[in-house]
């Protein structure tokens, strides 16, 4: 009975360890699909509309007869997408995100990492 009591009073930090392992898992997988371009598609709108992102697209005014559903392939829409920088804006933002996960990882190697 004591050992079980000791390994219920050790479950916060098993509890802890695996909610930093699922935010990871999230980040990373979120970070990831920011370098598909369906994904980076449909992150147009929010990016166009936003006053302290827009600037990192070349016209973001123009996005709505640029717009494609998951799945669709439309050549012009892509190549509008493509000049209007949205794969380049959408990898960065990947980029942040899987380093955030890698933070979130690294708080058993080094605490202060993984406050960042």
């Amino acid at each position: 009975m004591e050992r079980y009591l000791h390994l219920l009073s050790r479950g916060d930090k098993i509890g802890l360890t695996l909610i930093r392992l699922s935010i990871a898992i999230v980040f990373m997988w979120i970070g990831l699909l920011k370098f598909v371009p369906y994904e980076a598609d449909s992150i147009t709108p929010f990016v166009a509309n936003s006053p302290l992102m827009s600037f990192f697209y070349e016209h973001p005014e123009d996005y709505k007869q640029y717009l494609t559903h998951e799945g669709e392939y439309k050549p012009e829409a892509r190549a509008w997408q493509t000049a209007n920088n949205t794969y380049g804006f959408s990898n960065g933002l990947g980029v942040v995100e899987v380093i955030i996960a890698l933070l979130v990882l690294a708080n058993p190697v080094n605490r202060w990492l993984g406050l960042f």
